[in-house]
């Protein structure tokens, strides 16, 4: 998996490509969102938009990412999950606790909205 992500707006944007499968991926994911929580980051916006396979652990971290960015007040949204993502998000009825948007536009408007409220 392949992953980048930049900051602006105050707000983490990670991009992910790939599969979302487990270590080591999934451990440099979380230690990247870890990094900018302690650095004062509470939302963040993960694009699932090239993401061709996701299994039980890597749903588990996008679990255990929400509860860490909402812990500390923040948020976090999904940008347009893949054909796999969106049905496994669908059947585990997780598409019902992530807020998922279409575009990073979108979901900068999104988080910006939940910050200032």
């Amino acid at each position: 998996m392949i992953t980048t992500s930049t900051l602006r707006d105050g707000i983490l944007f990670v991009s992910l490509a790939g599969d979302l499968v487990g270590p080591p991926d999934t451990a440099a994911l979380v230690q990247v969102a870890n990094d900018y929580l302690e650095a004062g980051v509470i939302s963040c916006a993960v694009d699932l938009s090239e993401i061709r396979y996701v299994n039980s652990m890597g749903i588990g971290v996008l679990v255990s990412l929400l509860a860490k960015f909402r812990t500390r007040g923040g948020e976090m949204v999904l940008i347009n999950p893949a054909d796999h993502p969106r049905k496994l998000l669908a059947l585990t009825k997780l598409n019902n606790i992530f807020a998922v948007v279409p575009t990073e536009a979108a979901a900068r408007q999104q988080l910006l909205t939940a910050a200032s409220s």
